[in-house]
């Protein structure tokens, strides 16, 4: 462990150890054990090496959701079985989200087929109690428990705002999964509350977290799933468990690339230099590479047409943004002369809104552009073309709507509470 001092064990479970951060009353540190366990902790065996793929695993999911945006407990690494995280109170609670039926789902549920599809995903929740079983509760139970947390009480605004985001939680990591051609069939996340009163994905997620099946196929599954299902267990059968493991944290190496997606921002004066800026501050908040150029179709259409061929024989993912006011001619020129996308931004002026609108959008036939107004769109309306080839992007963008969900459900909150 590096920089931080153990104080005294906060709890111990059945494959992990929390203790106090000495250096910060905030924090706390999170050690594996090379410990595996099935059945409330009725089957059990020591696995060598688990702690550290373990750490692994979490490590990688974790930084994935935190360049998504989602708030997790997650601080940083401090060995190869252990790391930092925000201390918080946890909500008692396992939120599951399930895509395809099987496993347990289909006991309570005979009848429904396995591999059932759940179109949105399905969500579940558990209380935590290995005595009954993590027996499954409702909404209307885990609200009426009145947890109280760090301060915070469990209502239905943050039942809700929880729901959500498991759900979110899942939809980024089924996607990002989806890149390595591995379906991700069903999870369960915790939450906690940490010592600011903030609710956050926490705890561990790991291969005990989730089933994998890689190319769909339930008999390639690389989960705890393979060690469940064994009646007796060998030392060839746990190394079988380990191995799958591993290749479960050497393909999440995979899943948090460098940013590749590129906008080029096109702006006929460098007097629009500000207006581009703006959509380039957007676009690089999710996720987007940006790279501005000056470029007139009118005065300079041999140089423009030079430039989009510098992009389109790039090798890279682009969508171009053209920034031109009075007779929009940039848009339209490389709409016509290039297949990428483009999306029309004029840097309209008050005196004339109607007039450099109308020549963005009254485009000759044969032309596909579109025309936003506002920097943010035109940077949402690249991310969304990008999204459909980068699951970074698409992540970005759907916490961006859980950010959007979470604020409002916070600020009715608050005004429901006010004393008039």
């Amino acid at each position: 462990m590096t920089g931080f001092t153990l104080g005294k064990l906060i709890i111990e479970g059945k494959t992990k150890k929390v203790f106090e951060v000495l250096e910060d009353s905030s924090l706390c540190l999170l050690q594996s054990k090379d410990r595996i366990t099935a059945g409330d902790g009725v089957k059990a065996h020591d696995l060598e090496g688990k702690a550290a793929i373990s750490t692994a695993t979490t490590a990688k999911v974790f930084e994935l959701l935190n360049q998504a945006g989602i708030k997790t407990a997650f601080v940083k690494v401090t060995g190869e079985t252990s790391f930092v995280s925000k201390k918080c109170e946890m909500v008692p609670i396992e939120w599951v989200t399930r895509r395809l039926a099987t496993g347990s789902f289909l006991k309570r549920h005979p009848g429904v087929p396995e591999g059932y599809r759940f179109n949105p995903p399905l969500q579940e929740t558990f209380f935590k109690d290995d005595a009954n079983h993590d027996p499954q509760w409702s909404e209307e139970q885990i609200i009426s428990a009145s947890f109280k947390l760090n301060g915070v009480l469990i209502d239905k605004d943050k039942y809700d705002i929880m729901n959500r985001t498991t759900l979110v939680v899942f939809e980024v990591l089924e996607k990002a999964w989806s890149t390595r051609d591995c379906a991700l069939i069903d999870m369960k996340i915790e939450f906690g509350v940490d010592t600011n009163g903030e609710i956050m994905v926490s705890d561990i997620i790991d291969s005990d977290s989730w089933r994998l099946w890689p190319s769909g196929d339930k008999r390639l599954m690389k989960d705890k799933q393979v060690y469940r299902n064994l009646t007796s267990v060998t030392k060839a059968d746990l190394d079988i468990v380990k191995r799958n493991f591993k290749w479960v944290a050497d393909q999440l190496e995979y899943l948090v690339p460098p940013p590749s997606s590129l906008v080029v921002i096109l702006m006929g004066s460098p007097n629009d230099e500000e207006h581009c800026k703006k959509i380039a501050t957007y676009a690089q908040n999710l996720g987007l590479r940006t790279c501005l150029r000056v470029c007139s179709a009118h005065k300079s259409t041999e140089e423009t047409l030079r430039i989009l061929a510098e992009y389109e024989g790039s090798g890279e993912k682009v969508v171009l943004i053209a920034v031109a006011g009075r007779s929009n001619g940039l848009g339209p020129v490389l709409s016509g002369n290039t297949p990428l996308p483009v999306i029309n931004c004029p840097p309209v002026k008050p005196e004339n809104v109607s007039q450099d609108v109308w020549s963005s959008l009254n485009v000759p036939s044969g032309l596909g552009c579109t025309t936003v107004l506002y920097p943010e769109s035109a940077a949402l309306a690249a991310a969304q073309i990008h999204a459909l080839n980068d699951h970074l992007v698409w992540s970005r963008l759907r916490v961006k709507q859980l950010t959007n969900f979470i604020t409002l459900k916070n600020a009715d909150a608050k005004m429901r509470n006010l004393t008039v």
